[in-house]
């Protein structure tokens, strides 16, 4: 799996939060929040929204290579997330 797997939008739609996944336009309904260590503080937390059908890919890219955090409804982000 490559980068090119990410949409460079993500983020949130007239409709609503819409899935990260490059191409996927589906409403997501789980929140990857991850940290590069080398390029973050540690307080910040970096949101991928994520539909049921992306949820593990976008998972298993980002905690493959050590950032991933957690892995929470979307509805229970906050100002502090992203």
């Amino acid at each position: 799996m490559t980068a090119s797997f990410l949409s460079g939008s993500g983020g949130a739609s007239v409709d609503g939060q819409v899935c990260s996944a490059k191409g996927c336009r589906n409403d997501a309904v789980h929140a990857v929040v991850w940290n590069n260590p080398k390029l973050h503080e540690p307080e910040r937390r970096k949101v991928w929204l994520a539909c049921e059908e992306h949820r593990q890919s976008l998972t298993d890219f980002i905690s493959l290579r050590g950032f991933l955090i957690e892995v929470v409804p979307v509805e229970t982000l906050t100002a502090a997330d992203g």
